[in-house]
Parts: structure tokens; C-alpha cells; sequence
């Protein structure tokens, strides 16, 4: 998993987790763009989106290309958190 996980990722089911990772390393998705990258069933990837707002750990944006969607994407503070990771080890 990623080094730098907040520590409320740890108690979340396993599709959480997941989600979670794919959004790290993918970057902002859809609902839909989700579940392709992770092979989850769309419902799963809804609960595990869920979830993660709840702990603040994701933030849902407008998608401008189609305002009937949403993008995902993870809260300014993970991404803080993550530049400070690169930061440390990037000379």
C-alpha cells in the first residue's frame, strides 16, 4: 500500500483500500474510471467512495467534461502530505 497512508485507512474494507491507491497513483477519476482502473463493481466502488468521504480522505469535484458526473480525488491534505513524501526523497 502507499508508505504515507493516513492512519483511518487501515480499519477500511479492502475496496476502500483500493480505491484509495488507484486514486494515488491515477490521479482525480470518475465514479466509472474507478472502477475500470480497479476492476471493482461500480456499486463497490460507490460504497468505497463512501466511505472514504466520511473520513475526509476524498473530496468529490465538478467534471467539467460531463456535468452529469463527478470527479474523485484525494483531499488536499493527502496530497500535502504525499508532495512532502516526495520532497524527503527527491534530492
Amino acid at each position: 500500500m502507499v508508505d504515507n497512508a493516513p492512519d483511518e485507512l487501515r480499519e477500511m474494507p479492502p475496496s476502500a483500500k483500493l480505491v484509495f491507491v488507484t486514486l494515488h497513483y491515477e490521479g482525480p477519476l470518475t465514479q466509472g474510471q474507478i472502477a475500470d482502473e480497479s476492476l471493482l463493481p461500480t456499486r463497490t466502488v460507490r460504497y468505497a467512495l463512501e466511505t472514504l468521504r466520511e473520513e475526509d480522505l476524498v473530496e468529490r469535484r465538478f467534471y467539467i467534461q460531463d456535468a452529469r458526473k463527478r470527479l474523485y480525488a484525494l483531499t488536499e491534505r493527502d496530497e500535502q502530505s504525499e508532495s512532502a513524501e516526495r520532497r524527503r526523497v527527491m534530492p
